[in-house]
């Protein structure tokens, strides 16, 4: 669904709100995908960067946290050309690379804007008991170099591997974001085991964790996502601290059944408070992403 025609928001974005989780796509000619990730889930759109900030301005959205997506694998190019245009005042960005990526490579990107490295599964993966230890690893070398660096890392991946990781993310040094509420499906509700050691890791851990309110399209069952407010209201009820917001636009795979300004107003069926509202759009990620 284009922004262009979409709505006014039922409520107003309060002013320095950040959209914290998005992704742009240019030209094929110039950013050619696939690479490492031949097995596409999607056909990436053109997604520039000039439609976003259309769409960012509609939704009130002043701070902009680039994510690396999973098509342009490790050629984190297109992400960063759009991180060099916003400027640092106002952007920052989590990458994908490999866990031995060179100091040298970290630190103009650190420049650049850069506070993170992405571990990405794709969310539909089946269950696959154990596969957790593959990913010990590059996840425990990530970490080494993102406390170095005062980095953190960003999680994605469907919920059975949240849950296998959770004792994992109990030891990080690095502060770490959870997205798409761990991919617990929301018709499972907000008493399933998995997302109730989350919540618990979030309020009672040592103070790392952080949860993303996106993607609720792949937790929620469409149309109107509605089973989702329990669980958002369970997060909020837990940790109103410790919760971002993202658009995660351009919905890729869902652009035609969700519309970024639906999912805007649904952080307001979840939340009236004002307050709330400001520590999860403004507040938290400032704090988590230096702003």
């Amino acid at each position: 669904m284009s922004h262009q025609n979409e709505p006014p928001p039922n409520f107003r974005a309060p002013p320095l709100s950040c959209d914290a989780h998005f992704h742009v796509f240019g030209p094929a000619d110039r950013y050619p995908h696939g690479g490492v990730n031949e097995n596409l889930r999607y056909q990436p759109p053109v997604a520039p960067l000039s439609d976003y900030l259309d769409l960012a301005k509609h939704l009130g959205m002043e701070r902009f946290v680039f994510v690396q997506p999973s098509a342009y694998g490790r050629d984190n190019a297109c992400m960063l050309d759009a991180m060099r245009e916003v400027g640092v005042a106002r952007c920052r960005g989590i990458v994908d690379v490999p866990d031995d990526a060179p100091d040298a490579l970290l630190a103009e990107m650190d420049k650049l804007g850069v506070r993170g490295v992405r571990i990405n599964v794709s969310p539909v993966k089946p269950r696959e008991p154990g596969f957790s230890e593959t990913m010990k690893p590059r996840i425990a070398r990530l970490d080494a170099r993102c406390a170095e660096l005062g980095w953190m890392l960003d999680f994605l991946h469907p919920g059975w591997l949240t849950e296998e990781l959770l004792l994992v993310f109990a030891k990080l040094r690095s502060p770490f974001t959870v997205a798409h509420m761990g991919m617990f499906l929301a018709k499972d509700g907000p008493q399933q085991p998995g997302f109730q050691k989350l919540l618990d890791l979030v309020r009672n851990g040592h103070g790392r964790a952080w949860i993303k309110f996106t993607g609720t399209y792949r937790m929620g069952t469409l149309p109107a996502m509605a089973d989702v407010a329990p669980m958002a209201r369970a997060v909020i009820a837990a940790a109103p601290d410790k919760i971002i917001w993202g658009s995660d636009y351009p919905h890729l795979s869902f652009a035609d059944k969700v519309g970024s300004v639906q999912l805007f107003n649904l952080l307001g069926d979840w939340t009236s408070d004002e307050a709330t509202r400001r520590k999860i759009l403004v507040d938290n990620p400032a704090r988590l992403f230096g702003f």
